[in-house]
């Protein structure tokens, strides 16, 4: 039986911490320190762990924005599961929890980053959870010591999660909703991973026009409201979206 915690005391945070090890095998001037941990909580952020038996196996990090004219929300820093888990909806589990505490405090709006090569995450993040994209970011955060980037520069969508709206209250509980039409797609090759184990320039060169067509897509007012995945590719779905 896994369970959701929220993470109040130092050593769920110090747990945390050896987690991010454990999944991203950042060097140590990468992770996301204790002290974070404890001040994310303090200030209007919050943590969240998954357990399996008394064993954490994910977690999530937020930390409070402020948006022009005073609009506060939060940023979904970071987010993990152990491999072993990763099929078994924890990551979902998580989300759900930041969702449920947000809106008990009247928050309307939570983003995070997440790479547009990873196709699985952007699933998630479009179908499952009711996410949209509007904005991209060319090398968010450098090149990182992590394996699961492969050297490439860290190119960011920003996910925006308007998590009291009709679209993800439809998403989350599996109801259909209406959907803009789609006036351009985006596409990612399925074999992405293999492509950037095995051939980082290759990789690169992908990245890099995905990079040119979000950028030009997002420039002419479109945002991503959909993403479809078949063996081939995984495709984002772009068209007109206005915010809540």
């Amino acid at each position: 039986m896994i369970e959701v915690r929220q993470l109040t005391t130092h050593p769920q945070f110090v747990e945390a911490v050896r987690l991010q090890q454990a999944i991203w095998g950042f060097e140590d001037i990468e992770l996301l320190p204790v002290r974070l941990f404890v001040v994310a909580t303090k200030v209007g952020g919050h943590a969240f762990g998954a357990y399996d038996s008394g064993r954490m196996i994910g977690f999530c990090l937020a930390i409070p924005g402020l948006k022009g004219g005073g609009k506060y929300y939060l940023h979904s820093h970071m987010l993990g599961v152990l491999p072993a888990y990763r099929n078994a909806g924890v990551g979902r589990m998580l989300k759900l929890a930041q969702r449920q505490e947000a809106l008990g405090r009247g928050i309307e709006l939570i983003e995070w980053t997440f790479d547009p090569l990873e196709i699985k995450n952007a699933y998630f993040n479009m179908e499952r959870l009711g996410a949209v994209v509007r904005r991209y970011v060319l090398n968010q955060y450098g090149t990182t010591s992590s394996h699961l980037h492969g050297g490439l520069p860290t190119d960011r969508c920003v996910a925006e999660w308007w998590i009291g709206s009709p679209r993800v209250e439809a998403t989350i509980n599996g109801l259909p909703f209406e959907r803009n039409p789609t006036e351009a797609r985006i596409s990612v090759p399925g074999n992405i991973a293999d492509i950037r184990s095995s051939d980082n320039a290759r990789a690169r060169e992908i990245q890099q026009k995905v990079s040119r067509e979000f950028l030009d897509h997002f420039g002419k007012g479109l945002a991503v409201i959909g993403f479809e995945r078949t063996p081939e590719a995984g495709t984002y779905l772009l068209g007109k979206w206005e915010s809540n």
